[in-house]
């Protein structure tokens, strides 16, 4: 519970950017996140010492059953507490996230409103999959990671390691965790982003009997590693004491936090130039890279937290520039509207503190605006952030229904809502057919979104089984094709063809980002232009969507301004569901090359250019060597040597391809690509054929082409389960 005292500090901070560290835990899973986080805000006073890190008492990021029924962390949590360091304090805003792939949405969402990462690796397991994705994430959006190696308890209690076997083994870590970010930073942070354990930049202890210890602390301290092996042959009430006057947690990981990530006036000058593509000589721009808190106001919202009780929505962000005040007009970009901020909050702890106003470099709250994660928020319209782009994307789709015909309604808003709590589920009302489809990263994240909605929103529902999301695309350029208006007095002429690996590559990791093209923009321009793209072509770019582009090369046509919003719609209608199933596409480009309109507009409305530009994308797609892609997943399995050839055969009999196989001692590390058809029910099946030895976890994801003589049969699968007719198709 937040005191009087502790909420006078945090408004003393919060004006202070210099004194602010907005930091997050990143991990693969069970590899400690949640009782580190536990201990560091019992240190601060928002829980009891004796609750942290318990799994019955403690875990306070853990805010709904199924995180406790699973023993893992779901949802993010942002919790915010004052460390004080070399006689000055210091404000941390810590999010507590996810370390099951399954939910590496929330990380993504995350990493947009911090500056810094902890990030935790297991001691005795070492780099895992998940570590390698979450410091990925860390990087793209220039997020600067610090080292802390946890559960070093098990090497000395299970392991039994000796002094110099410890270090040794810490080294291995920290050399691999550095070649990470060699691999993986922009050249600029290859370097200066390596973490080293002589300027404390690296920690290592055990989060869940808090303590923590780093080369300058032990040096401060006078404590060796055999110390920390003896404090175990001591009795919990002197180990406790020991603990608590030469390697508390909480000191450690803070000082290291404050020391070595930087504050957000220090990140905001190379972090903004990623996520954010604007004009650096507006105000907007020169406010947004000086943290400016009486400049305009940019604030990003990361998190929608809608109450369960109350159903009031909370949306939890960074603000990068001005100050936010209750009561006060914003304008959202993304649904380019006004609303007004009722409330603005601080965490405090876990919980939101009411504040009259909270200034530029915090993560912070607002009530009373109804939005979307990754919106943007300033006063007057402006270029909005960059789009939060996950690195997975759904592969696995359930059809959900009510079991009572009267709940239809309810299921919509609900839905609504889960959609707004996690972006990373795809929600899609099939028009043609009234399925209600839901998408996510694999089988266990739909069972938490089916679990809540009964639970938490109280609807009962059924699913169907798990199906694939494929892809669509097309091989070759194909012929122009016309689409012709229903009342035959409009023509639009397209031209389909594969876009290029370069442009595709760079659309997908955020070099070209996404969107409508409203005018002419050089730069954005320039960077088709930098993949091959001729000048002239690279003008008409109108609409960058879900990796497939827009591109009109039409001559001298007086009405087509008027319409071309609609057919931009169309354009991205057709590229949510392609011409062979309806599976969404990527790698296409369409070229609108000619058009004839009726000069009276009000024969070119709605009605008639929608079925229109459908019509011609369509059959424009059938005639460029349309197909699908399916979804693989790079899977890294562990198992005992003696199981290796079960798992050869179980990857084999998966359609699956083993990529390389490393042994350490007595276990393998089998590197192996899936397709993600072939995966529904793999954990069971791992766990038969290595009997129960064996686990495994996902690294990468990556679509390619669906076998040939595999085209025509999932074609007809999809067609059937979605109930569309040649009509619909065609």
């Amino acid at each position: 519970m937040a005191t009087a005292k502790m909420i006078e500090r945090v408004g003393r901070m919060i004006s202070q950017p210099e004194q602010i560290r907005n930091i997050c835990t990143s991990a693969h899973i069970h590899h400690g996140k949640t009782a580190f986080t536990d201990n560091l805000l019992a240190a601060s006073g928002f829980m009891s010492t004796e609750a942290a890190g318990d799994l019955e008492k403690g875990m306070a990021t853990w805010q709904h059953a199924d995180e406790q029924e699973r023993l893992m962390t779901v949802d993010a949590a942002n919790v915010s507490m004052v460390h004080d360091f070399q006689g000055k304090e210091f404000l941390i805003n810590l999010i507590d996230t996810p370390g099951h792939v399954d939910f590496g949405g929330n990380v993504t969402r995350a990493m947009r409103a911090i500056d810094g990462t902890i990030v935790l690796i297991c001691g005795s397991e070492g780099i895992m999959p998940q570590t390698i994705t979450v410091v990925k994430q860390a990087l793209r959006e220039r997020v600067k990671p610090v080292l802390f190696i946890n559960k070093v308890d098990r090497l000395i209690n299970e392991l039994q390691l000796t002094p110099a076997q410890m270090q040794e083994r810490f080294t291995k870590i920290i050399m691999e965790f550095n070649k990470l970010i060699e691999d993986m930073a922009e050249p600029e942070f290859r370097e200066k982003w390596q973490v080293k354990i002589q300027d404390g930049s690296v920690a290592f202890g055990s989060a869940r009997e808090n303590w923590a210890l780093s080369l300058p602390y032990m040096i401060k301290k006078g404590v060796g590693f055999q110390q920390v092996i003896n404090m175990y042959k001591m009795s919990k009430e002197d180990r406790d004491k020991w603990v608590w006057e030469n390697a508390p947690l909480h000191e450690v990981i803070l000082d290291m936090a404050v020391n070595h990530l930087p504050n957000p006036k220090q990140a905001q000058v190379y972090r903004i130039g990623r996520i954010w593509k604007g004009d650096f000589e507006t105000q907007l721009g020169k406010d947004l890279l000086s943290c400016n808190p009486d400049g305009k106001l940019a604030f990003c919202i990361t998190r929608i937290l809608i109450d369960q009780k109350s159903g009031r929505e909370i949306c939890a962000g960074r603000l990068y520039s001005g100050t936010m005040k209750e009561g006060m007009q914003a304008y959202l970009n993304g649904i380019k509207g006004y609303q007004k901020i009722q409330n603005v909050y601080m965490y405090l702890g876990i919980k939101t503190e009411p504040f009259a106003a909270i200034p530029a470099g915090n993560v912070l709250a607002v009530a009373g605006i109804n939005a979307f994660a990754g919106e943007t928020i300033t006063e007057q319209p402006e270029h909005p952030f960059e789009e939060l782009k996950h690195v997975f994307e759904p592969v696995i789709t359930k059809s959900i229904e009510v079991l009572k015909p009267q709940d239809l309604p309810k299921l919509v808003e609900v839905l609504k809502k889960v959609g707004k709590e996690d972006p990373s589920v795809k929600i899609h009302i099939n028009d043609e057919t009234g399925e209600v489809l839901i998408s996510g990263m694999g089988e266990l994240h739909l069972e938490i979104i089916e679990g809540r909605i009964l639970t938490e929103k109280g609807l009962q529902i059924k699913t169907s089984p798990p199906t694939v999301v494929y892809r669509e695309s097309v091989t070759k350029p194909g012929t122009e094709e016309m689409g012709k208006s229903p009342n035959k007095h409009n023509a639009l002429f397209f031209k389909i063809e594969p876009l290029d690996p370069e442009t595709l590559k760079r659309i997908r990791d955020g070099t070209i980002p996404s969107g409508r093209v409203k005018k002419r923009d050089v730069p954005f321009r320039n960077l088709f232009v930098d993949c091959g793209w001729d000048i002239k072509q690279a003008d008409a770019i109108k609409d960058v969507y879900n990796g497939d582009v827009f591109v009109e090369m039409t001559k001298g046509q007086v009405h087509l301004g008027e319409i071309i919003e609609m057919v931009l719609d169309m354009f991205e209608d057709v590229m949510r569901g392609g011409s062979l199933a309806r599976e969404p596409c990527f790698g296409v480009k369409v070229t609108l090359t000619d058009c004839k309109l009726h000069e009276d507009g009000i024969h070119r409305g709605m009605a008639q250019i929608y079925p229109c530009v459908r019509e011609g994308i369509r059959l424009a797609m059938s005639t460029a060597g349309a197909v699908l892609y399916e979804p693989l997943q790079i899977e890294v399995i562990e198992a005992p040597v003696t199981y290796v050839g079960e798992v050869s055969k179980l990857i084999g009999q998966k359609r699956g391809q083993m990529l390389e196989m490393n042994q350490e001692g007595n276990y393998a590390s089998i590197k192996a690509k899936i397709p993600v058809a072939e995966m529904l029910g793999w954990s069971s099946a791992l766990r038969s054929a290595t009997e129960g030895h064996g686990s495994s976890s996902m690294i990468d994801q990556v679509f390619e082409k669906l076998p040939f003589e595999l085209q025509p049969k999932v074609v007809a699968q999809i067609v059937q389960r979605k109930g569309l007719t040649a009509g619909q198709l065609g």
